[in-house]
């Protein structure tokens, strides 16, 4: 939302546009009007949004015409004014006013228009009769007030308009022409409808629309009011209610409603409490949370990330089996942009006897993420509707920076749950068969279905009882280990092979690489090849290792 509105009024001479803004200001009618009035700011805590307001006039006989297209340029919505006792004022605004204002300019990039029919005290009837024909020409034209300068009519109401035309606008959302939703607004609508629909069954529950509009409003509907909603929603459409629920349907309809009954306010309070901009696009604020990750550190799921991404994984298991197959994931990831996971997915994490993706395999590759690229997963947690569903400030609240490493080290203990551990060795020793048998998978079974590749696998060990989490991941037999990120890890495990003697000589030497520059990590020596690490079963035999601290 913007952070303030500049309102610019335009019109014919004496039309009483500087009269409107002192009689605002005054709160009286000015029996001397200036040529023009100052710009006036009209402070945040005055207005009905609570944003800073500035007011600016306009006079032919004061400005020029470079000076009015700068103020056209820099305006947030334009108030074109007209004398409703006067025809020509009106005509103006078609052939003069809205060409000078939007004229070559794009339909969805047009500046917002407010009409406003001023000296109704001098008229009998209204105006409005000749003003329609001109709204309907005009999509930017937000809507026409008719007021007086003189009796203090509507003016107030005036400037809320223009306000809430900045604010609140309707190009993003409507188009006024085919009398719908635009497809940004409808998209964003039908995220949000699939975030609040909890169980996944396609419709709002009376209770998840009540956690829907205390989430968005503040308080949930009173009993009658809800039934009115749906009786609504069932009297105007085909399909809006079922099983005494709101579709998807239903859902869109009753935005379209509030948009056409000019309540824009209510569909863009839901679209920014979910995180939407102006563009309807979510903001980095909400996907970015600021973050701060200090040297040495690393960043875990706590238990109230796991808690809510169990809760992800079993509303989308329509199935209830145990596992996401290839379309509940799909439906998964139908509140992202894109499909962030792909194929080597499958052989990054563990996954069922059919190859799906089973609770276990989704958490590990949740604490991958959140591991390796903690922006990504502020990001995707976003998407998920964390804050909203899990009633928080942001996303930042599932995850848990460590301690630094040097302190654990230290004292020698450590509150984290996962660790990291680098695979080496020579090309062909058997580094990828060693990380796919650490997910219980055998040569036979690498050979008979090999997927598409992954650098990294993540599964759990016991640690002194404890479940903890391990990441496994290969390390190119090129790599020169010239950055510091070359060698950082918890675990550098060497991968040799028995048979072929520059295999182990390659260990030796990356191993005096890594000793010379202070890696600081455990080394655990494994052989490969024939009889070596793992067995045809994917059984990993881990030989004796050195600990260097």
């Amino acid at each position: 939302m913007k952070r303030d509105v500049r309102i610019l009024l335009l019109g014919e001479a004496q039309v009483g546009k500087t009269s409107l803004i002192m009689a605002l200001v005054g709160e009286e009618f000015p029996e001397e009007v200036p040529p023009r009035a100052e710009e006036i700011t009209i402070p945040a805590d005055v207005t009905p949004e609570k944003v800073p307001t500035h007011i600016v006039d306009y006079s032919e006989s004061e400005q020029t015409e470079d000076e009015l297209q700068e103020e056209i340029a820099k305006a947030n919505v334009v108030c074109v004014v007209y004398d409703v006792t006067k025809e020509a004022t009106i005509e103006k605004i078609r052939t003069k006013w809205i060409p000078m204002v939007n004229g070559g300019v794009e339909k969805g990039s047009r500046i917002p228009i407010i009409l406003v029919g001023n000296k109704s005290d001098l008229q009998v009837g209204s105006s409005m009769e000749v003003i329609l024909p001109i709204m309907n020409q005009f999509s930017e034209i937000e809507t026409c007030v008719e007021c007086s300068a003189k009796n203090l009519k509507n003016i107030s109401e005036l400037f809320y308009y223009a306000q809430k035309a900045v604010l609140h606008p309707t190009a993003p959302l409507y188009d006024p022409e085919e009398k719908q939703l635009k497809p940004a607004c409808t998209r964003a609508l039908m995220r949000i409808f699939n975030l609040s629909d909890q169980d996944n069954n396609q419709i709002l529950s009376d209770d998840e629309l009540n956690y829907f509009q205390k989430s968005c409003f503040g308080n949930p509907l009173a009993p009658q009011a809800l039934e009115d909603v749906k009786m609504v929603v069932w009297k105007n459409t085909t399909d809006g209610v079922q099983d005494n629920g709101l579709t998807l349907n239903g859902f869109l309809f009753l935005n379209t409603l509030f948009i056409q009954r000019g309540r824009h306010e209510t569909t863009w309070t839901i679209l920014r409490r979910f995180g939407y901009d102006d563009e309807l696009e979510l903001t980095d604020d909400y996907l970015y949370p600021q973050f701060r990750l200090p040297p040495g550190c690393s960043t875990e799921l706590n238990h109230l990330g796991y808690q809510f991404l169990q809760r992800m994984f079993e509303k989308h298991d329509k199935d209830q089996d145990g596992a996401l197959s290839p379309t509940e994931l799909q439906n998964f990831f139908s509140v992202f942009p894109r499909v962030p996971w792909g194929p080597e997915l499958y052989n990054t994490v563990c996954t069922t006897d059919k190859g799906l993706l089973s609770l276990h395999g989704f958490l590990c590759q949740w604490t991958l993420t959140a591991y390796l690229d903690v922006r990504r997963c502020l990001e995707y947690l976003g998407y998920l509707g964390y804050p909203i569903l899990s009633e928080r400030d942001s996303q930042t609240q599932a995850l848990t920076v460590t301690r630094e490493k040097r302190i654990d080290l230290e004292k020698g203990q450590t509150q984290r749950n996962v660790f990291f551990c680098k695979v080496l060795g020579a090309r062909g020793a058997g580094k990828s068969a060693f990380l796919q048998a650490f997910l219980g998978r055998s040569l036979a079974a690498q050979q008979e279905n090999p997927g598409k590749p992954s650098l990294y696998t993540v599964n759990t060990v016991q640690v002194n009882g404890q479940e903890k989490y391990l990441i496994l991941c290969e390390v190119s037999a090129d790599t020169e280990f010239a950055k510091p990120s070359d060698t950082a890890c918890d675990v550098a495990c060497f991968i040799y092979d028995l048979s072929n003697p520059r295999s182990f000589s390659y260990c030796a030497t990356v191993y005096k690489a890594l000793e010379r520059r202070g890696a600081g990590s455990r080394v655990l020596l494994a052989a490969g090849g024939p009889g070596g690490c793992s067995d045809r079963s994917g059984r990993v035999h881990a030989l004796p290792c050195a600990d260097q601290e």
